[in-house]
């Protein structure tokens, strides 16, 4: 049986035990703060070793998302290329085991940047480095053939963004159906950037939600693992260098995307330095990013509308903290997009 936390302790410890991996039980299970979609654990054996299980949120899981195989298959992909990802131990499929397929991969000790206070103490040196390593690392991914790596059926490569705007304008409809609410901002948002999408010029591997805080840095503030591969597919990379600079608030940012970004702290590049850096290394006019930008903040303004919907109607696990803030986070988010649009 599932406990509070989404997870059947006992036979997920037998399961863990029945692998051929050297972890030995009792395990202790720990929920990792700061998640609020897919819940992720830090599963530690009797010997003090450490593993990561990720698993779907317990309720109002939407079609399509949270598809733990396919995010397992993408990371044990990108270890092939020594990507900086966690190495993948195991997937599991049975649901008799706790309700959900999850897998587990390696725990990777480190500086998880979520807030200000996260780099307390951390200098201007450590956060320039932490810049350059996070946006380099980006231009690689984008680097990297998926056809290469067996992910060239992960998705469709062509017409990315309109296929996004459907899919996300989908997923927002039927979180509005079960909160009743209707924000007219992202109806609008979706309107004007379907009638303005840039032409594609290039078929690369997006994650999707590629930001510092799901990120591990070294102490030198070298990257050391990406994580969260859950909205990774197959498009356009802009889409990501444009939802990086949603995310990227800087100091005196009067809307942030974030409730508490580690970057306002100060130290860290600028926006208009992250998006050159990337436009050299990677060879491309971002001419068009003000468009990727305001479809990052209308896009994370629909995630955030299907996050309300599910914590409103009682999911029993994650972080449940402020989660009525997103109501009005996502008129703000889909406000702003309009805004650039404009």
């Amino acid at each position: 049986m599932q406990n509070e936390l989404g997870i059947d302790t006992q036979q997920v410890s037998a399961w863990i035990s029945s692998l051929d991996n050297g972890l030995k039980g009792p395990f202790g299970f720990e929920l990792i703060s700061g998640g609020r979609s897919n819940l992720t654990f830090r599963v530690t054996d009797s010997q003090g070793r450490s593993v990561i299980l990720r698993r779907p949120p317990v309720a109002h899981v939407l079609s399509t998302a949270h598809d733990m195989a396919r995010e397992f298959k993408i990371i044990s992909a990108l270890n092939q290329v020594d990507y900086l990802v966690p190495e993948t131990w195991a997937l599991c499929e049975d649901p008799d085991v706790t309700g959900a397929t999850f897998y587990l991969m390696d725990f990777v000790d480190g500086h998880i940047l979520r807030n200000p206070e996260s780099v307390s103490g951390l200098g201007q040196d450590f956060r320039q480095a932490v810049s350059r390593s996070l946006i380099e690392n980006l231009v690689r991914l984008h680097e990297i053939d998926p056809d290469t790596i067996g992910l060239g059926d992960l998705a469709r490569k062509d017409s990315y963004v309109a296929r996004q705007l459907k899919r996300w304008s989908s997923q927002f409809v039927i979180s509005q159906q079960l909160t009743g609410r209707s924000v007219q901002s992202v109806s609008k948002a979706y309107e004007i950037l379907s009638s303005k999408i840039p032409e594609q010029t290039k078929a690369a591997i997006v994650h999707g939600d590629y930001r510092l805080d799901n990120c591990v840095f070294s102490n030198s503030g070298q990257l050391l693992a990406v994580l969260d591969w859950e909205l990774c597919t197959l498009g356009d990379p802009l889409a990501d260098v444009g939802l990086l600079m949603v995310y990227w608030a800087e100091p005196g940012d009067p809307i942030t995307a974030l409730e508490a970004a580690a970057t306002v702290d100060g130290g860290f590049l600028s926006r208009t330095e992250m998006a050159q850096i990337y436009s050299d290394l990677a060879r491309v006019d971002l001419a068009s990013l003000d468009y990727y930008v305001a479809f990052g903040y209308w896009k994370l303004a629909c995630i955030l509308e299907g996050v309300y919907s599910r914590y409103s109607h009682g999911a029993q696990a994650g972080d449940r903290s402020d989660f009525e803030i997103y109501a009005d986070q996502v008129d703000i988010l889909a406000s702003r997009a309009l805004e650039i649009l404009d």
